[in-house]
Protein backbone atom coordinates (compact mmCIF):
# COMPACT_ATOMS: atom_id res chain seq x y z
CA UNK A 1 0.00 0.00 0.00
CA UNK A 2 0.91 3.44 -0.50
CA UNK A 3 0.27 6.57 1.16
CA UNK A 4 -0.22 10.26 -0.53
CA UNK A 5 -0.60 13.24 1.59
CA UNK A 6 -1.29 16.78 1.21
CA UNK A 7 0.06 19.14 2.39
CA UNK A 8 -2.81 21.36 1.67
CA UNK A 9 -5.08 19.00 3.78
CA UNK A 10 -2.77 17.63 6.02
CA UNK A 11 -4.44 14.06 5.72
CA UNK A 12 -2.95 10.97 4.84
CA UNK A 13 -5.11 8.74 2.13
CA UNK A 14 -3.76 4.71 1.69
CA UNK A 15 -3.65 3.95 -2.06
CA UNK A 16 -2.34 0.46 -3.64
CA UNK A 17 1.00 1.22 -5.29
CA UNK A 18 4.17 -0.48 -5.34
CA UNK A 19 6.61 2.01 -3.45
CA UNK A 20 6.36 4.96 -1.53
CA UNK A 21 5.87 8.66 -2.26
CA UNK A 22 4.45 12.07 -0.83
CA UNK A 23 2.41 14.44 -2.97
CA UNK A 24 2.15 17.74 -1.38
CA UNK A 25 0.67 21.23 -2.39
CA UNK A 26 3.21 23.48 -3.91
CA UNK A 27 0.28 27.00 -4.16
CA UNK A 28 -3.52 26.86 -3.77
CA UNK A 29 -6.28 29.05 -4.56
CA UNK A 30 -10.12 29.18 -4.86
CA UNK A 31 -9.19 28.29 -8.74
CA UNK A 32 -6.51 26.28 -8.82
CA UNK A 33 -4.31 23.71 -6.93
CA UNK A 34 -0.70 22.64 -8.17
CA UNK A 35 0.58 19.47 -6.33
CA UNK A 36 3.70 18.14 -7.02
CA UNK A 37 4.64 14.40 -6.27
CA UNK A 38 8.27 14.41 -4.28
CA UNK A 39 8.85 10.87 -5.75
CA UNK A 40 8.34 11.47 -9.47
CA UNK A 41 9.34 15.33 -9.40
CA UNK A 42 5.97 16.04 -11.38
CA UNK A 43 3.58 18.68 -10.76
CA UNK A 44 -0.53 18.42 -11.38
CA UNK A 45 -2.40 21.31 -11.97
CA UNK A 46 -6.03 21.36 -11.16
CA UNK A 47 -8.49 24.10 -12.54
CA UNK A 48 -11.47 24.75 -10.15
CA UNK A 49 -13.81 27.26 -10.89
CA UNK A 50 -17.27 25.57 -11.04
CA UNK A 51 -19.36 25.22 -12.95
CA UNK A 52 -17.49 24.82 -15.98
CA UNK A 53 -13.68 26.31 -15.30
CA UNK A 54 -14.47 29.41 -18.04
CA UNK A 55 -11.02 31.32 -18.15
CA UNK A 56 -11.79 34.71 -16.15
CA UNK A 57 -8.92 37.26 -15.31
CA UNK A 58 -8.04 35.64 -11.92
CA UNK A 59 -7.95 32.15 -13.32
CA UNK A 60 -5.76 32.99 -16.16
CA UNK A 61 -3.47 34.85 -13.40
CA UNK A 62 -3.60 31.98 -11.53
CA UNK A 63 -2.55 29.43 -14.23
CA UNK A 64 -0.05 31.27 -15.06
CA UNK A 65 1.47 31.72 -11.74
CA UNK A 66 0.94 28.18 -10.61
CA UNK A 67 3.09 27.36 -14.16
CA UNK A 68 5.81 29.59 -12.84
CA UNK A 69 5.78 28.08 -9.31
CA UNK A 70 6.16 24.41 -10.85
CA UNK A 71 9.17 25.77 -12.87
CA UNK A 72 10.74 28.05 -9.92
CA UNK A 73 10.41 24.76 -7.52
CA UNK A 74 12.19 22.70 -10.40
CA UNK A 75 9.25 20.30 -11.43
CA UNK A 76 10.21 17.50 -14.30
CA UNK A 77 7.04 18.14 -15.92
CA UNK A 78 3.51 19.70 -15.55
CA UNK A 79 0.04 18.04 -16.01
CA UNK A 80 -3.13 20.07 -16.13
CA UNK A 81 -6.69 18.75 -15.71
CA UNK A 82 -9.54 19.81 -14.35
CA UNK A 83 -11.46 19.07 -10.63
CA UNK A 84 -14.95 19.04 -12.89
CA UNK A 85 -16.30 15.64 -14.02
CA UNK A 86 -17.23 17.09 -17.34
CA UNK A 87 -15.29 20.14 -18.43
CA UNK A 88 -12.05 20.07 -18.88
CA UNK A 89 -11.90 24.34 -19.72
CA UNK A 90 -15.61 25.86 -21.10
CA UNK A 91 -13.14 28.45 -22.79
CA UNK A 92 -12.66 32.14 -22.82
CA UNK A 93 -15.36 33.92 -20.14
CA UNK A 94 -18.08 35.49 -21.59
CA UNK A 95 -18.66 37.69 -19.27
CA UNK A 96 -15.66 39.57 -19.21
CA UNK A 97 -16.25 40.49 -23.10
CA UNK A 98 -19.68 41.41 -23.32
CA UNK A 99 -20.31 44.60 -22.73
CA UNK A 100 -17.04 44.72 -20.98
CA UNK A 101 -15.27 48.00 -19.16
CA UNK A 102 -12.24 48.77 -21.01
CA UNK A 103 -9.07 48.63 -18.31
CA UNK A 104 -11.05 45.32 -17.51
CA UNK A 105 -11.07 44.15 -20.64
CA UNK A 106 -7.42 45.07 -21.26
CA UNK A 107 -6.08 43.32 -18.06
CA UNK A 108 -8.07 40.20 -19.06
CA UNK A 109 -6.75 40.11 -22.83
CA UNK A 110 -2.88 40.72 -21.48
CA UNK A 111 -3.47 37.58 -18.84
CA UNK A 112 -4.68 35.80 -21.51
CA UNK A 113 -1.48 36.80 -23.78
CA UNK A 114 0.78 36.05 -21.01
CA UNK A 115 -0.65 32.94 -19.58
CA UNK A 116 -0.45 31.01 -23.27
CA UNK A 117 3.44 32.28 -23.39
CA UNK A 118 3.98 31.19 -20.01
CA UNK A 119 2.56 27.54 -20.94
CA UNK A 120 3.34 27.41 -25.09
CA UNK A 121 6.96 28.32 -23.88
CA UNK A 122 7.51 26.48 -20.72
CA UNK A 123 11.08 24.88 -19.98
CA UNK A 124 9.90 22.01 -18.64
CA UNK A 125 7.72 19.19 -20.23
CA UNK A 126 3.88 20.10 -19.95
CA UNK A 127 1.05 17.46 -20.60
CA UNK A 128 -2.61 17.90 -20.29
CA UNK A 129 -4.86 15.31 -19.11
CA UNK A 130 -8.60 16.50 -20.89
CA UNK A 131 -11.16 15.05 -18.45
CA UNK A 132 -14.19 16.63 -20.23
CA UNK A 133 -15.06 19.07 -23.09
CA UNK A 134 -12.17 21.84 -24.00
CA UNK A 135 -13.92 24.30 -26.72
CA UNK A 136 -12.11 27.29 -27.63
CA UNK A 137 -9.65 28.80 -24.64
CA UNK A 138 -9.88 25.02 -23.01
CA UNK A 139 -8.38 23.78 -25.96
CA UNK A 140 -5.86 26.52 -26.85
CA UNK A 141 -4.73 25.37 -23.10
CA UNK A 142 -4.59 21.47 -24.48
CA UNK A 143 -2.77 22.11 -27.33
CA UNK A 144 -0.35 24.68 -25.85
CA UNK A 145 1.05 21.54 -23.89
CA UNK A 146 3.57 19.13 -25.61
CA UNK A 147 1.06 15.67 -25.22
CA UNK A 148 -2.70 15.23 -24.59
CA UNK A 149 -4.69 12.91 -23.43
CA UNK A 150 -8.68 12.83 -23.46
CA UNK A 151 -11.38 10.79 -22.10
CA UNK A 152 -14.25 9.22 -24.05
CA UNK A 153 -17.32 11.18 -25.44
CA UNK A 154 -16.01 14.84 -25.02
CA UNK A 155 -15.15 16.91 -27.29
CA UNK A 156 -12.37 19.60 -28.53
CA UNK A 157 -11.67 22.60 -30.93
CA UNK A 158 -11.54 26.09 -31.41
CA UNK A 159 -15.34 26.98 -32.25
CA UNK A 160 -14.84 31.19 -32.29
CA UNK A 161 -16.49 30.93 -35.46
CA UNK A 162 -19.61 29.53 -34.50
CA UNK A 163 -19.86 32.94 -32.32
CA UNK A 164 -18.71 35.79 -35.13
CA UNK A 165 -15.29 35.58 -33.43
CA UNK A 166 -11.65 35.50 -35.22
CA UNK A 167 -9.16 33.30 -33.78
CA UNK A 168 -5.83 35.23 -33.22
CA UNK A 169 -2.43 34.12 -34.98
CA UNK A 170 -1.11 32.38 -31.90
CA UNK A 171 -4.71 30.43 -31.51
CA UNK A 172 -4.33 29.25 -34.89
CA UNK A 173 -0.19 28.49 -34.63
CA UNK A 174 -1.09 26.53 -31.31
CA UNK A 175 -3.38 24.57 -33.96
CA UNK A 176 -0.96 24.21 -36.72
CA UNK A 177 1.78 23.20 -34.35
CA UNK A 178 -0.20 19.97 -34.11
CA UNK A 179 -2.68 19.29 -36.33
CA UNK A 180 -1.92 19.37 -40.36
CA UNK A 181 -1.89 22.80 -42.34
CA UNK A 182 -5.12 21.62 -44.30
CA UNK A 183 -6.92 19.96 -41.00
CA UNK A 184 -6.40 23.30 -38.91
CA UNK A 185 -7.71 25.91 -41.63
CA UNK A 186 -10.94 23.51 -42.56
CA UNK A 187 -11.35 23.17 -38.80
CA UNK A 188 -10.88 26.83 -37.56
CA UNK A 189 -12.81 28.02 -41.10
CA UNK A 190 -15.89 25.43 -39.41
CA UNK A 191 -15.72 26.46 -35.98
CA UNK A 192 -15.69 22.47 -35.95
CA UNK A 193 -15.42 20.56 -32.46
CA UNK A 194 -13.86 16.77 -32.51
CA UNK A 195 -15.44 14.26 -30.60
CA UNK A 196 -12.30 12.49 -29.20
CA UNK A 197 -12.75 9.89 -31.40
CA UNK A 198 -12.19 12.29 -34.10
CA UNK A 199 -9.48 14.30 -32.51
CA UNK A 200 -7.48 11.36 -31.80
CA UNK A 201 -7.87 10.42 -35.57
CA UNK A 202 -6.52 13.75 -36.79
CA UNK A 203 -3.39 13.75 -34.04
CA UNK A 204 -5.33 16.57 -31.85
CA UNK A 205 -4.74 14.31 -29.03
CA UNK A 206 -2.18 11.50 -28.67
CA UNK A 207 -3.99 8.89 -26.70
CA UNK A 208 -7.16 8.24 -25.14
CA UNK A 209 -8.37 6.33 -22.13
CA UNK A 210 -11.52 5.66 -19.82
CA UNK A 211 -10.66 6.95 -16.24
CA UNK A 212 -9.00 10.54 -14.97
CA UNK A 213 -6.49 8.82 -13.26
CA UNK A 214 -5.27 6.80 -16.75
CA UNK A 215 -5.28 10.00 -18.29
CA UNK A 216 -2.83 11.46 -15.25
CA UNK A 217 -0.70 8.22 -15.38
CA UNK A 218 -0.22 8.53 -19.51
CA UNK A 219 0.52 12.30 -19.19
CA UNK A 220 3.50 11.19 -16.22
CA UNK A 221 4.41 8.34 -18.84
CA UNK A 222 5.00 10.61 -21.50
CA UNK A 223 6.78 13.02 -18.97
CA UNK A 224 9.25 10.28 -17.88
CA UNK A 225 10.17 9.72 -21.40
CA UNK A 226 12.58 12.91 -20.28
CA UNK A 227 14.21 11.29 -17.13
CA UNK A 228 17.83 10.85 -18.65
CA UNK A 229 17.60 13.52 -21.07
CA UNK A 230 19.35 16.65 -19.85
CA UNK A 231 16.65 19.43 -19.02
CA UNK A 232 18.90 21.84 -20.25
CA UNK A 233 19.24 20.92 -24.09
CA UNK A 234 15.59 19.81 -24.28
CA UNK A 235 14.49 23.12 -22.86
CA UNK A 236 16.48 24.58 -25.65
CA UNK A 237 15.71 22.32 -28.35
CA UNK A 238 11.93 22.56 -27.62
CA UNK A 239 11.83 26.41 -27.56
CA UNK A 240 13.65 26.40 -30.87
CA UNK A 241 10.53 24.80 -32.73
CA UNK A 242 8.35 27.29 -30.70
CA UNK A 243 9.95 30.58 -30.41
CA UNK A 244 9.05 32.03 -33.75
CA UNK A 245 5.15 31.48 -32.56
CA UNK A 246 6.33 33.07 -29.34
CA UNK A 247 8.38 35.93 -30.71
CA UNK A 248 5.29 36.71 -33.09
CA UNK A 249 2.95 37.61 -30.43
CA UNK A 250 5.88 39.41 -28.14
CA UNK A 251 6.29 41.58 -30.82
CA UNK A 252 2.81 42.35 -31.83
CA UNK A 253 0.92 42.35 -27.95
CA UNK A 254 0.26 45.78 -28.28
CA UNK A 255 -1.29 45.12 -31.68
CA UNK A 256 -3.17 42.32 -30.89
CA UNK A 257 -4.51 44.01 -27.67
CA UNK A 258 -6.26 46.46 -29.92
CA UNK A 259 -7.19 44.16 -32.37
CA UNK A 260 -9.12 42.37 -29.63
CA UNK A 261 -11.12 45.56 -28.01
CA UNK A 262 -11.93 46.41 -31.43
CA UNK A 263 -13.44 42.88 -32.71
CA UNK A 264 -15.02 42.32 -29.10
CA UNK A 265 -16.32 45.54 -28.74
CA UNK A 266 -18.19 45.56 -32.96
CA UNK A 267 -21.82 45.80 -32.27
CA UNK A 268 -22.22 42.72 -33.93
CA UNK A 269 -20.00 40.82 -32.22
CA UNK A 270 -21.34 42.17 -29.20
CA UNK A 271 -24.97 40.96 -30.45
CA UNK A 272 -24.18 37.93 -31.63
CA UNK A 273 -22.27 37.40 -27.94
CA UNK A 274 -25.66 38.34 -26.17
CA UNK A 275 -27.70 36.01 -28.21
CA UNK A 276 -25.10 33.17 -27.22
CA UNK A 277 -25.91 33.96 -23.50
CA UNK A 278 -29.41 34.52 -23.84
CA UNK A 279 -29.68 30.90 -25.62
CA UNK A 280 -27.64 29.81 -22.77
CA UNK A 281 -29.81 31.34 -19.96
CA UNK A 282 -32.96 29.40 -21.62
CA UNK A 283 -30.95 26.10 -21.68
CA UNK A 284 -30.53 26.40 -17.95
CA UNK A 285 -34.06 26.87 -16.94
Amino acid sequence: MNIIRSARFGASTLIPKNCWSVVRSISSTELTKLEVNDKTGIAVLTLNRPPVNSLNLELLTDIRNSIKDAESNKCRGLILTSSSNSVFSAGLDFLEMYQPKEERLKSFWTALQSTWMTLYGSKIPTAAAINGHAPAGGCLLATSCEYRVMLPKFTIGLNETLIGIVAPNWFMNSYLNVLPRRVAELALTQGKMFTTAEAQQVGLVDDVVNTKEEAIAKCEEFIGLFKKINPYARALTKQQFRINHLQELEQNREQDLQAFIAAITNPSTQAAMGAYLENLKKRSK
